[in-house]
């Protein structure tokens, strides 16, 4: 039988709390480094491999992670998850994004209908959809093909889409799979709609609205802003329009959209990439094949992540040497550093996934918590991030656990060699020695110059970017956050702390304001 018990109240824990602390330095130096680098990887799915050879971990340090992973339940956990049970105790839903990519347990019934099917069945009609827009039977009210689509959506509406979208448009056209170019809007602000709009073809441009309840009201006013812009181009906003969205929204049989693909509650706006909602704007860029090799990836990795060996679970290992950071080093903050500009914005849709699934104070029955939970994330990537914030990461006086992502290859297929090396060795050879100088350090007599090392880091790295492999790393890093969640005895997915600034800036609209709100409202004239 599960059973959910806060993290200090496990004996796995003190346990790991008395492991002593792994000197990191002497560990990575000489042929002892060599080795833990060698036999310190896990396969991932997809080609992926997760290395933690540089992280503070021994064989004493992985045998308590072992007795807490078993203690906590974590992958009796899983099970219950993707076989159906109420996981998300706040709202008091299942959690089945996991159903999106494949079946790992039990068929799941939940209000009369097999999930598994309800989910292929609405990635099957976004399939021919797309299919019938590229083959032009689906066009403009002039007869002609659209060339480009636009997601409209915030949050992880639009987060995990637009990142593997920019993940992948290289990809695409070096494999001539690029079906239409995309594009995003996100933001409330203005100008964000307004440099879209500004930049496509509108009579050649299909626009996804992407809202679950059909009520999000910065999803909404974006909507209105494309409306009004194609309106006055003389275009019929009606032809140009299809929405994801709730079978139960006002949205899913309305004449304004050209098709209504459905999503439900039971997935989570940051878990919502592998749903409709990534299905339908990755399906129209790139075409329903690369979408559904995006799917396997991501089922592989999850495949992965139900074994009990601790070894052979890159997801439950990453998520647990991260609880130890956290709890037991005190470290805050993880810095996600992928060396690839095809994952520049991935960092940002892992701010979210992780920072709003386990920023919580609370326990998952609404009780306070007596430890930390959730660290903050950031990123950018190399070597950009190391001419910005790498100094803080090296000397600064707080420990930053690292995250680095690397491939072998890129994905263009250009290059040039200067000074005997190409431009993928000189990015390549920049990841390994960042790894080896946050380990160990250098010496120096003039402290300005001296590094003290012991700054940890793993190393998820692949062939190149590709559709299965970022499937995998997004699956990856949604089990890394479920498992730090079981952990933590936390709700991973419900976002309160999102609301509550909601209702007081709909408040503020409605000019219902008294205090410290009525005078900022003052001060910028709403």
């Amino acid at each position: 039988m599960v059973t959910w018990k806060n993290l200090d109240t496990l004996a796995s824990y003190e346990e790991l709390k008395n492991v002593a602390v792994v000197d990191l330095p002497a560990v990575m130096a000489g042929e002892n480094g060599a080795e833990r680098v060698k036999n310190y990887t896990v396969a991932m799915g997809a080609g992926l491999n997760y290395n933690y050879g540089a992280k503070k971990v021994d064989d004493k340090v992985l045998a308590a992670l072992a007795k807490l992973a078993e203690e906590a339940q974590l992958v009796e956990k899983f099970e219950e998850l993707y076989n159906g049970a109420v996981i998300n105790t706040g709202e008091k839903r299942l959690v089945l994004h996991q159903m999106c990519r494949g079946q790992l347990g039990e068929a799941v019934v939940a209000d009369g209908v097999d999930k598994r099917a309800f989910y292929t069945g609405e990635q099957a009609k976004i399939t021919e959809f797309a299919n019938k827009v590229h083959a032009g039977e689906i066009t403009n009210a002039d007869g002609e093909k659209f060339t480009t689509v636009v997601q409209i959506g915030i949050g992880g509406s639009d987060l995990g889409p637009r990142a593997i979208y920019l993940a992948l448009e290289n990809w695409a056209k070096k494999n001539n799979t690029l079906k239409m170019e995309a594009r995003f809007i996100s933001n409330v602000d203005p100008d964000d709609a307004a440099a879209v709009i500004n930049s496509i073809d509108l009579a050649h441009s299909l626009f996804v609205l992407v809202s679950k309840s059909g009520t999000t009201l910065e999803t909404l006013t974006n909507e209105s802003f494309v409306k009004d812009a194609l309106k006055n181009a003389g275009l019929d906003p009606a032809k140009h329009m299809a929405a994801v969205t709730s079978e139960t929204s006002p949205l899913a049989k309305s004449a304004d959209y050209l098709a209504a693909f459905f999503m439900d509650d039971y997935i989570g706006g940051r878990f919502s990439s592998s749903s409709a909602v990534g299905g339908a704007v990755l399906s129209l860029a790139f075409g329903p094949e690369v979408f559904a090799q995006f799917l396997d990836g991501a089922a592989e990795a999850d495949k992965l992540a139900t074994s009990k060996n601790l070894l052979e679970n890159a997801a439950m290992l990453d998520a647990l040497i991260g609880v130890y950071e956290r709890n037991v080093l005190g470290h805050l903050c993880t810095a996600v550093l992928p060396y690839s500009q095809a994952l520049s914005r991935f960092p940002a849709h892992l701010q979210q996934l992780d920072m709003e699934s386990n920023g919580k104070s609370v326990n998952r029955f609404g009780e306070p918590i007596d430890y930390v939970t959730g660290p903050v994330i950031f990123g950018e990537p190399g070597t950009n991030g190391q001419h910005s914030f790498y100094q803080l990461l090296h000397q600064g006086t707080d420990i930053i656990p690292l995250q680095f992502i690397g491939y072998k290859n890129n994905q263009c297929g250009m290059d040039v060699d200067i000074q005997g090396t190409t431009s993928q060795q000189k990015l390549c050879a920049n990841v390994v020695a960042q790894i080896v100088a946050f380990a160990c350090g250098k010496e120096d007599t003039n402290l300005n110059k001296k590094f003290e090392g012991g700054r940890p880091s793993s190393i998820i790295i692949g062939e190149d970017v590709n559709p299965g492999s970022i499937g995998a790393l997004l699956a990856h890093f949604e089990n890394k956050v479920m498992f730090q969640g079981f952990v933590w005895n936390v709700n991973s997915f419900d976002q309160e702390g999102v609301q509550l600034g909601k209702v007081l800036a709909t408040k503020v609209l409605a000019h219902d304001t008294d205090g410290a709100l009525k005078e900022y409202s003052d001060l910028l004239n709403i």
